[in-house]
């Protein structure tokens, strides 16, 4: 029998271990990336994971057929888990410059994915496809709403901005967007407030001060504040409650000092 130094006997054993493990993956590798699994017919929806219920997959299914046929847009929707069939769905459906292809996989932290053909880009930004990934797809509303709302959403947004010619912002004013634009509004309110505050004898309303703070209390207030709000939903409500709110931070801010001044002598 010859002999096997030890350093050789470590790079066999090493090696038949290697090659095992190579072809102990090899069937999950293949189930990973299987076109196998697309349908034998034509279809806009692939719903393999089975994030939406039998009748919204093909109520959707339809409407996504009927979209295309009246404007040219192709939208398609694969969920997927454990298993996928990889990039022969570009084949499949044939996705171009005019196509979106929606992705939801719940094995991330977002459930969005978006693959968006470059004409897509001439009417919607970058900017605007995290925005639409991080508001339906995050966590937070999956749980509160369920995943088949995060991808119906999603596709109704997009579909929103291709009929009326193109969005720079996602439509629609969540509810904790808008609670951080009401904070901005008050927070330049305060700071506006403080700088408008008279510093001299006789003097009612420091407007050098108001306009020197005014590109801080004006980020938050214009850019902050009122910017989200009129970008996304022509609704009256959530703007006039900026606006007081940025008018009570402002007064409250104005009259604070006055109190102080007026309590200090008494003590």
């Amino acid at each position: 029998m010859p002999y096997l130094s030890p350093r050789r006997l470590f790079t066999f054993l090493a090696a038949f271990c290697l090659a095992l493990s190579m072809w102990a993956i090899a069937p999950a590798a293949q189930a990973y990336e299987n076109p196998q699994l697309l349908p034998s017919e034509p279809t806009t929806v692939i719903d393999l994971a089975k994030n939406l219920t039998g009748i919204q997959e093909e109520s959707l299914a339809k409407d996504l057929e009927t979209f295309e046929a009246e404007t040219g847009w192709k939208l398609r929707v694969l969920t997927q888990f454990d298993q996928t069939p990889g990039r022969a769905v570009k084949d499949f459906w044939g996705l171009d410059e005019k196509s979106l292809l929606l992705v939801a996989d719940a094995r991330g932290g977002n459930i969005l994915n978006f693959s968006v053909g470059d004409a897509f880009y001439e009417l919607m930004p970058r900017t605007f496809w995290i925005e639409l990934q991080t508001r339906y797809g995050n966590q937070f509303f999956v749980r509160e709403n369920g995943e088949d709302q995060a991808i119906i959403q999603a596709l109704e947004s997009v579909k929103t901005c291709l009929r009326k010619g193109g969005c720079q912002v996602v439509p629609g004013l969540p509810q904790e967007q808008w609670i951080l634009t009401l904070i901005t509004s008050l927070v330049g309110g305060v700071i506006f407030g403080f700088a408008a505050h008279p510093r001299k004898e006789g003097q009612v309303f420091a407007w050098q001060w108001a306009l020197i703070f005014s590109p801080l209390w004006g980020i938050l207030f214009i850019a902050f504040g009122v910017g989200p709000v009129v970008t996304r939903t022509s609704e009256w409500l959530p703007l006039f409650r900026n606006v007081v709110g940025f008018m009570l931070g402002a007064l409250v801010a104005y009259l604070s000092p006055m109190f102080t001044q007026s309590s200090a002598p008494e003590s």
